[in-house]
């Protein structure tokens, strides 16, 4: 019974194939700086960031830009990252910062 399941196993000749050309596809973008408004504000928010807050970060990695979402198992403050989950996240690559508890004030 077990052979007779392996002729309607999908079959793929080149393995690995389809994710180098999924890899190919993506096209990098240039890490962008914030403004000086703009990396006040996520300076003033990692501030009031503490473990067990739930917050959503855009950060970039390896080329492009992605949002995390989820609880702060981590925060350090001397080596400048932290850890959402298992995402370690280093202060230099954040773009943008929001939660619950984060409040922003324009001085």
């Amino acid at each position: 019974m077990a052979d007779r399941a392996k002729q309607f196993m999908p079959f793929a000749a080149l393995k690995g194939y389809y994710d180098i050309v999924e890899k190919q596809e993506l096209v990098r973008v240039p890490k962008r700086e914030p403004s000086d408004d703009d990396a006040e504000k996520i300076s003033c928010m990692l501030g009031q960031t503490e473990r067990g807050m739930m917050i959503k970060v855009v950060h970039y990695s390896d080329g492009f830009y992605k949002t995390t979402e989820g609880i702060v198992s981590e925060i350090d403050f001397v080596f400048r990252f932290l850890v959402i989950v298992k995402t370690k996240i280093f202060f230099d690559d954040i773009y943008d910062i929001s939660g619950e508890k984060l409040r922003f004030e324009e001085r």
